[in-house]
C-alpha cells in the first residue's frame, strides 16, 4: 500500500550505524527527514549526504532529526561516511539504515513487494530508492518528494518546506508558492473574515478566496 501524506509511518526497527532502534522511538517528539538512497559510494548520493553534513546546525535549529537510508549494510556505510567527510568538510553525524533487505524500502513504497537485490547489481536495481521523507512529531508523513537518480537533491529547498510546514501548524496557516520565512502566508478558507481578523490581525483579500497576513516576528 502507497504511503500518502497524513498516513503514519511504518514503525521499523532498523539497524544502522549507530545501533538498533525502532523508527518512531528515534523521532520521539521531534521533526524528522527520511532520505533514501539505492546504494552506497554513488557519487550524486555522496554529494548529498555531504549537504546534509553541513547543515547540521539549521536541522538543529528546527528540532529535526535527519537519518540516511541506503540500500547495503552497516560496514559499508561506515566506510562510505569517510568519504561523505571528506568530501563535505563536515561531520556526517546523522545514522544510516542498512536495508539490504530492502525492509525499509517496501514499507516507504519505493519499491515493489516483488523486488530483490540481484548478485553483482547496481543502482539502478533500487533506483527508485531517491526519495526524501518529511515527519512530524506525530510521527505522520507530512510532505515526500522523489528524484531520478541524476538530478541532485536541493537541501535548501528541503529546510524551506521544514520551515513552511511548521509554520502552518504552528501558526494555522498555508504558505503561497515560493515562500520563505518572514514573508506573508496565506489566511486558511476555513477561518471567516471576523475570525481572522481576531486571530491574526488585518489581512490583504488579493481574492475574494486569497487573503494574506503577516505574521508577527
Amino acid at each position: 500500500m502507497a504511503l500518502r501524506i497524513n498516513d503514519t509511518i511504518p514503525n521499523l526497527t532498523v539497524e544502522t550505524d549507530q545501533g538498533s532502534f525502532a523508527l518512531h522511538d528515534w523521532i520521539g517528539e521531534s521533526w524528522a527527514i527520511l532520505f533514501s538512497h539505492p546504494k552506497d559510494f554513488t557519487p550524486v548520493c555522496t554529494t548529498e549526504f555531504s549537504a546534509v553534513a553541513r547543515l547540521a546546525d539549521e536541522w538543529e535549529k528546527r528540532g529535526v532529526k535527519v537519518i540516511g537510508v541506503s540500500v547495503d549494510g552497516v560496514a559499508e556505510h561506515v566506510k562510505w561516511k569517510g568519504d561523505i567527510e571528506g568530501f563535505g568538510g563536515a561531520r556526517a553525524g546523522f545514522p544510516i539504515i542498512a536495508d539490504a533487505g530492502l525492509e525499509v524500502s517496501k514499507a516507504f513504497d519505493m519499491l515493489p513487494a516483488e523486488a530483490y537485490l540481484p548478485e553483482g547489481r547496481s543502482p539502478a536495481d533500487s533506483a527508485t530508492v531517491r526519495s526524501v521523507f518529511i515527519i512530524g512529531p506525530d510521527k505522520t508523513l507530512k510532505l515526500s518528494m522523489t528524484y531520478p537518480m541524476n538530478v541532485g537533491r536541493n537541501f535548501a529547498e528541503v529546510l524551506r518546506a521544514v520551515d513552511a510546514l511548521q509554520t502552518a501548524a504552528r501558526e494555522n496557516v498555508a504558505t503561497p508558492a515560493d515562500w520563505l520565512p518572514g514573508q506573508d502566508v496565506i489566511v486558511p478558507v476555513t477561518v471567516s473574515d471576523d475570525d481572522a481578523r481576531a486571530k491574526y490581525g488585518e489581512f490583504t483579500a488579493r481574492l475574494p478566496y486569497l487573503r494574506t497576513v503577516k505574521l508577527p516576528a
